[in-house]
């Protein structure tokens, strides 16, 4: 068996990096940290991989982040240790690789465009706009639309790939991650990029869907990491 010598995630580091922080300054359980802004500069770090880093801490019950208050001390640390892997990718991560990948994808189903997949794609889209304030029902239908057009290549490997990097948004991990960020607002944007996926295989156009669905995937990821997880309501 080959050795794993792939770096410790990004957004892992910068964990261990604020709960030396809390060791440092003999922070108590409920005691606040300094807000996101100041802890990315304290510790020179990107803001994503900052963001990334505390909604982990907080899954695994280190840290509590309260909207419009603050990031402070968890008081009910998972007792039997991480909940989501000491490794587990994350989001922003899962997001860049599916641009890359998915965006292929995409370009080959407009070249195998068949009127029964137009059909499920706009019955998709359909359910999708019935559905904006359902958030759970629109992280379904978000997956469907995918994996569909991966089915519409007619490769099987390739429609089972998306489904499976598609539930990886399912972890508690990305899902948490995924809460802070996301409502009827970037739905609708998602929505309205879909609708723009769907037109440019409909028209055949393998370079208009290839494109279509790179910036749909990065402007998802760019939602995520342009968003603020508590200064927006302290500011308000």
């Amino acid at each position: 068996m080959l050795n794993d010598t792939r770096p410790r995630r990004q957004y892992r580091q910068v964990a261990d990096q604020i709960m030396a922080l809390v060791a440092t300054q003999a922070l108590a359980p409920g005691e606040r940290l300094p807000s996101e802004r100041d802890l990315a500069e304290l510790l020179s770090v990107s803001r994503p991989s900052l963001r990334e880093a505390l909604i982990a801490l907080e899954v695994e019950g280190h840290v509590e982040i309260r909207m419009g208050s603050g990031i402070y001390v968890g008081t009910n640390p998972a007792p039997e240790g991480p909940s989501i892997g000491m490794d587990a990718e994350g989001p922003l991560e899962i997001l860049q690789a599916r641009a890359i990948i998915e965006s292929a994808i995409a370009e080959e189903a407009a070249r195998h465009v068949t009127h029964d997949l137009i059909a499920r794609l706009d019955d998709n889209l359909h359910s999708m706009g019935q559905a904006l304030n359902d958030r759970s029902r629109m992280v379904a239908l978000d997956g469907q639309f995918h994996i569909a057009i991966a089915a519409g290549v007619g490769n099987s490997v390739l429609a089972n790939f998306t489904q499976q990097i598609y539930e990886k948004r399912l972890s508690p991990f990305f899902m948490q991650f995924s809460t802070r960020f996301e409502g009827p607002r970037t739905w609708r944007l998602a929505l309205s990029e879909h609708g723009a996926i769907r037109d440019a295989i409909a028209d055949g156009d393998a370079s208009a869907a290839r494109e279509a669905m790179r910036h749909h995937l990065s402007e998802s990821q760019r939602r995520f990491t342009e968003s603020f997880l508590v200064e927006r309501h302290q500011q308000a």
